[in-house]
């Protein structure tokens, strides 16, 4: 594979491991887990995952997404545990060594804490070990000047893109990546290949809102796109239903929405 990048973060949404019936989709964790396995022997990972509260839902049997933040807390603490037991359990089958990191968004904003959490990161990605990160929901809170959430984990991918210097990250989503128009409503909508620079028409088209398990949507990844092309890295959105589709874009395919400040060979912005 081409070395053209040694730090990957991949972010899967809720909407790529859970479906509408609120059941976990094991054939997209196995498939994530064995090209993660893979593309770890060339490059270096990290998998920022969400799907915590679809799990507890599903652990617990609600069909419907609360509102009620205590709630919503219970349940991230009972689906962390079950979905981080179903990573170990698929990459185990690889011969993969993961660890867990949970983060609160002050753990990156102070200095001591960044090292630190930076350094036992990177001592994980030496010894090959991937990192699964989440935004850990169950006691993260926002109080006057005490900010410890992400705000959702579009966002936490990018920061943590930022944060452990990656060269790119590819958040895998329920559709193949950014249209100029609804492809729901619009079936003329056409795939846009390269995005140089997030502005207010794109805003405008992306619009709308994740799943009923989880917080996400289209403005987020593009809110997370800017972030990324802030600090001059680079970026894809794919459909995370083939998780193969990762190598393919690694390989040089010309798949999803790819950001980034100069084009790509063989893509187009129109």
């Amino acid at each position: 594979m081409p070395n053209k990048y040694h730090r990957i973060v991949i972010k899967i949404g809720t909407s790529s491991i859970i479906n509408a019936d609120s059941d976990v989709k094991l054939s997209v964790i196995e498939s994530l887990t064995r090209v993660l396995s893979e593309l770890n022997k060339a490059h270096e990972v990290l998998l920022v995952t969400s799907g915590a509260v679809g799990v507890g839902m599903h652990t617990v049997g609600i069909k419907t997404r609360p509102s009620e933040i205590g709630e919503l807390q219970a349940l991230s603490a009972i689906g962390q545990s079950e979905l981080m037991d179903i990573y170990s359990d698929h990459f185990k089958a690889t011969g993969q060594t993961v660890a867990q990191l949970l983060l609160t968004r002050d753990v990156v904003d102070y200095p001591k804490s960044r090292r630190n959490v930076l350094q036992t990161i990177n001592t994980l990605l030496k010894n090959n070990v991937i990192p699964i990160i989440n935004e850990n929901d169950a006691v993260s809170v926002d109080e006057f000047d005490h900010r410890t959430t992400f705000g959702e984990n579009d966002q936490l991918a990018a920061i943590v893109t930022n944060f452990v210097a990656a060269d790119l990250l590819v958040i895998l989503s329920d559709i193949n990546g950014l249209y100029n128009a609804n492809p729901k409503k619009d079936p003329t909508a056409k795939l846009l290949e390269w995005v140089p620079k997030i502005d207010a028409k794109l805003m405008k088209v992306a619009g709308g809102h994740g799943s009923q398990f989880g917080t996400g949507g289209m403005a987020t990844k593009l809110n997370a796109a800017k972030l990324i092309l802030d600090h001059h890295r680079e970026m894809a959105i794919l459909n995370g239903e083939d998780p193969e589709v990762i190598k393919q874009l690694i390989n040089g395919a010309n798949v999803g929405t790819y950001f980034s400040a100069t084009q790509p060979e063989g893509r187009t912005n129109e």
